[in-house]
């Protein structure tokens, strides 16, 4: 008989330990592949724990870098935040950890991928969109919509006694149980007794960043963010004069900066692609520094209605990015037409850091002169080529529209009520 491989999207935790275990129950060879993407994660003892199992190897991919280059950056550079509040950290890793599966995949001639998401969220969208894009033959084993599966497994909490019945490690505790999943960008947090959205999150479950109001330093610190066509190039401490120039330095210096003053932390319910809303916890000090800095320089630099239209297409691509689109005409489409816009995004902004937020505080452009700043232009000291009474013509042109609406139905009320 045949033995047919498979490789598991691996993390080390409840699902994917369980999972392992039962997929070895089901007579396949599982080689586990577990991907470093800049989690706090004891890789090794990971690694000896799948092979305990059973697993009959588990391959450690080191992608950080390409996570950081080839997603996060990019990321930063498009704007992409996800109703206007989610910056897409999960979302983000899901296409880097899928190119490390599918070379998996094709290495050890595999037919099947397999994965923890569960049937109700959108990794499974995600993980399997990104294997179709890159592997369309790809076989999926999703065991959380498998019948078997869920009728033995109703949640974590039949997990954990199916790992304690199979001597599996897990961090997980009956008690307090909620999902972890985190990388260089951000931690996440959900399930657990974070399903109740009226809940107040535990202040014991945030792992990135310090309280801002009890714990954060009280002094302002403030660093300097150049970008180059939308991309950070390099980060300088104002108060230490050390600099950052790498993605990977850039990250790791933000993140212990801005988690130290509570920076980045967002509790929100949002609308998953599958059609639910859920509740989750998120901290992203790096990229919410990263996110404002880059922000405020492209309205610095941009055309207004490039800006505009720039924005709708932010709009789009975080949409994408967040329903596992990544490697998509669509997607591919739009980040190029984004990255147009952002030839002219080149410069520095100076940020403040301070208990719980972070803010624009100066900003320059990296060639004064082809600036679409003009700070003779706009001065309120001297008429620098502006005519004034030309404002007189403008304003009554964009006045016709809203006279003729009161000639046909009549004057506005000021009492809307």
């Amino acid at each position: 008989m045949v033995v047919e491989k498979v490789i598991l999207a691996y993390s080390g935790g409840l699902d994917t330990s369980c999972i392992l275990k039962w997929l070895l129950e089901q007579r396949y060879e599982v080689i586990c592949v577990l991907a470093d993407v800049g989690q706090q994660e004891n890789f090794e003892a990971a690694r000896q724990k799948a092979l305990k199992i059973g697993a009959k190897e588990v391959i450690v991919a080191d992608i950080k870098q390409q996570f950081a280059e080839q997603y996060i950056w990019p990321a930063i550079q498009m704007g992409l935040i996800y109703e206007e509040r989610y910056l897409l950290g999960t979302s983000l890793a899901r296409p880097c950890i899928s190119v490390a599966l599918i070379e998996a995949a094709r290495r050890h001639g595999a037919k099947y991928l397999a994965h923890g998401a569960t049937g109700k969220g959108n990794d499974q969208v995600r993980f399997e969109l990104c294997a179709y894009a890159l592997q369309p033959d790809l076989k999926i084993i999703a065991p959380w919509r498998d019948v078997e599966f869920c009728r033995r497994f109703q949640g974590r909490q039949d997990l954990i006694a199916y790992a304690q019945l199979h001597g599996i490690e897990v961090t997980a505790k009956p008690a307090t149980p909620w999902s972890t999943d985190a990388n260089m960008l951000h931690i996440s947090y959900e399930s657990g007794v974070l399903e109740d959205p009226n809940t107040v999150a535990p202040s014991s479950l945030y792992e990135l960043t310090l309280d801002p109001f009890t714990q954060a330093p009280k002094t302002p610190h403030r660093v300097c963010v150049h970008f180059e066509h939308g991309l950070p190039t390099k980060v300088a401490d104002l108060v230490t004069s050390r600099l950052y120039s790498t993605p990977l330095e850039m990250l790791k210096y933000l993140n212990e900066l801005g988690g130290s003053y509570g920076i980045g932390r967002i509790d929100i319910v949002e609308n998953r692609y599958v059609g639910l809303k859920s509740r989750g916890v998120y901290e992203t000090p790096a990229g919410t520094i990263l996110y404002a800095a880059h922000q405020d320089l492209e309205v610095f630099a941009l055309d207004r209605e490039v800006l505009r239209t720039k924005q709708l297409l932010r709009d789009r691509m975080s949409d994408y990015v967040y329903n596992g689109y990544w490697f998509s005409p669509e997607a591919l489409y739009v980040r190029r037409c984004i990255q147009l816009a952002q030839q002219q995004v080149t410069g520095q902004v100076t940020m403040e850091l301070a208990p719980g937020y972070c803010r624009a505080i100066a900003r320059k452009a990296a060639d004064a002169v082809a600036a679409l700043y003009n700070q003779q232009l706009v001065s309120m000291d001297v008429h620098g080529g502006y005519v004034p009474q030309d404002a007189g013509g403008f304003i009554a042109i964009n006045a016709v529209r809203v006279r003729e609406h009161v000639r046909a139905f009549g004057p506005y009320q000021t009492d809307q009520n």
